[in-house]
Order: structure tokens, then C-alpha cells, then sequence
């Protein structure tokens, strides 16, 4: 059994690229979530719904333990299972001005971001190696990349994420493992229900927010064996807001 895991798959981006795997590939999609097990309920559902099989795997990917404790006892139930595409993408924001940010704001998006990125894809590097392939797809942000005001730890997250991508790319590569980074701009998320649209729209370009299926394609197009030459690279997906 192939399989791809989606961190932070229950809701957004994350169920968006669970249910575009499910129709694109031929995967039993591993969707993990922390909280929300009916929002995770219903990604599984549609997962199905497009043709593919799936199940709900809990765990908070900031807590080392129980990452090894949640993987390692999915891994005994299913040995002949081998995970080929992970998707880091779980990631929580906490904003505001750093010279009013709390060591707890600064740790928690950190500790998501970059020590979920080490913790999840640690856990199985050594098999995707032995087992010569791999797809490694990690969700940035325009924030890792051009940083935003009012987001300094997760810009600093997200923008760590994308250097860990580049230098894990380069030591995996002979071993037909490719890691890329996703960096979405304004995507019509729970995420961003709360900016203000109409005032950000005027940053954009392309005058709109992203859908999350259009992140979904790309994704999908990353982790399939298309993609095989292109690796290190930060694509970014914004409609055309650069730095």
C-alpha cells in the first residue's frame, strides 16, 4: 500500500490538496489533524468520494513524542505500508507586533512550522531513502519569503522551513527524493476569513484572493512522478505579489 500523509489535513489548504491527491493519484491518503475530528471526518469522506481510500491519523506534529508514539504504532498495524509523499502543511499563526509578542506566541508557530517540518518528515526519511523515492512538499508562505509586518514568528518559521528545503534537497536527491516548498499567498481559507479582502485584494495583481484547489493542483502536480527533475525550489503561488 502507497500512501501520502497531509499534516493539518482536516481543514483549508490541507483537505484541499487531501481530496485532489485522492482524485489525481493512486494513494491511501493518511489525513492528520489535532482537534477538529469532524472537519477530518469529512475530508475522509470526500477522499472517498473521489475514488481513493484514506483514514484520520491524530497528532499534534509540535509534540515529538507524540509523533513517534502516533506514526510508529500506524506503521506496526500496517508493515507492508510505505508512505511516498508527505505533506508538511499543519501550521498555526499567532500575529501581532513583536515588541508586544509573548515567548509563548513566539514558540508555539515555531515549534508548528519548523519543529512539525523536522518531526514528521525525521520520522520517515530514512525509509524513503531505502526505499529510493520519495516526494517531500513543504507549505511555505509569501510571509517565509518576503516577510510580513505583524508576522515576525511566522515568517521566521515559515522562512526557516524554506531553508531546511534547500539543503534537504540537495542530500536526498541521488536517491530519487525531491523537496520542494508551496509558498501561497491570500488563499480564501478559515485562515484568512478575517482579513480584510477588499483592502489586501489591492496587493494582489492578479485582483483576488487564491482558491485553495488551485494550491491543490500544484501540490498534486509536485508530489506526482511529473515532477521528478524538479527539486530545492520554492514555488511561489500568489498571484503575482513578489518581493
Amino acid at each position: 500500500m502507497k500512501c501520502a500523509l497531509v499534516t493539518g489535513g482536516s481543514r483549508g489548504i490541507g483537505s484541499a490538496i487531501c481530496q485532489k491527491l485522492a482524485a489525481d493519484s493512486n494513494y491511501h491518503i493518511l489525513i492528520n489533524y489535532q482537534s477538529n475530528a469532524a472537519a477530518a471526518e469529512e475530508t475522509l469522506k470526500k477522499v472517498i468520494e473521489n475514488g481513493a481510500t484514506g483514514e484520520l491519523i491524530k497528532f499534534d506534529v509540535a509534540n515529538a513524542d507524540e509523533v513517534k508514539d502516533a506514526l510508529g504504532q500506524w506503521q506496526e498495524n500496517n508493515p507492508d505500508a510505505i508512505v511516498e509523499v508527505i505533506v508538511n502543511n499543519a501550521g498555526i499563526t499567532r500575529d501581532g507586533l513583536f515588541m508586544w509578542m509573548s515567548q509563548e506566541d513566539w514558540s508555539s508557530v515555531i515549534n508548528t512550522s519548523l519543529n512539525g517540518f523536522y518531526n514528521v518528515t525525521n520520522f520517515f526519511i530514512q525509509k524513503l531513502l531505502r526505499n529510493k523515492y520519495g516526494r517531500i512538499i513543504n507549505m511555505v508562505s509569501v510571509s517565509g519569503v518576503k516577510g510580513t509586518p505583524g508576522q515576525t514568528n511566522y515568517s521566521a518559521a515559515k522562512g526557516a522551513v524554506v531553508a531546511a528545503t534547500k539543503a534537504l534537497a540537495q542530500e536526498v536527491a541521488k536517491r530519487n527524493i525531491t523537496v520542494n516548498a508551496v509558498a501561497p499567498g491570500f488563499i480564501k481559507t478559515d485562515m484568512t476569513g478575517d482579513l480584510d479582502e477588499k483592502e489586501l485584494v489591492k496587493m494582489v495583481p492578479a485582483n483576488r484572493f487564491g482558491e485553495a484547489e488551485e494550491v491543490a493542483d500544484l501540490v498534486s502536480f509536485l508530489a506526482s512522478k511529473k515532477a521528478g527533475y524538479i527539486t530545492g525550489e520554492v514555488i511561489n503561488i500568489n498571484g503575482g505579489i513578489y518581493s
